[in-house]
């Protein structure tokens, strides 16, 4: 397992970028004008790094990673902080993007585990 995690608490906004297939995942001490959007989470230990071709499991639904942004790792290891979209991007859009297969992302509560795996 390269990560895991559990969210504590979804920002009131957090919602509107699901629909979006789109998640802004941050640690639970993200400064309170980002946590409004934001998947809160609490562990945050990343074991190695994240590449093309990992599975990220949310709320027990799995998508293969498309690209990974070159700030990702050094994002989610200081902050736990990502954006996660479900584009199926080859590329990625900015550097603390990690873009899954295109699929709709599932509805994701305050318990459900988010974990990566190889």
């Amino acid at each position: 397992m390269i990560y895991k995690t559990t969210v504590t608490k979804m920002g009131p906004s957090a919602g509107d970028f699901l629909e979006e297939n789109m998640i802004i995942l941050f640690k639970d001490n993200a400064p309170e004008e980002l946590a409004e959007f934001c998947v809160l989470h609490e562990e945050n230990e990343l074991n190695g790094e994240v590449v093309k071709g990992d599975t990220i499991t949310i709320a027990g639904s799995s998508f293969k990673v498309t690209a990974v942004g070159e700030a990702v790792g050094k994002n989610l290891r200081a902050l736990g902080h990502i954006t996660i979209k479900a584009d199926g991007a080859m590329e990625a859009e900015l550097p603390g993007t990690l873009s899954v297969e295109a699929n709709e992302l599932p509805k994701i509560e305050a318990g459900h585990t988010i974990t990566i795996t190889r």
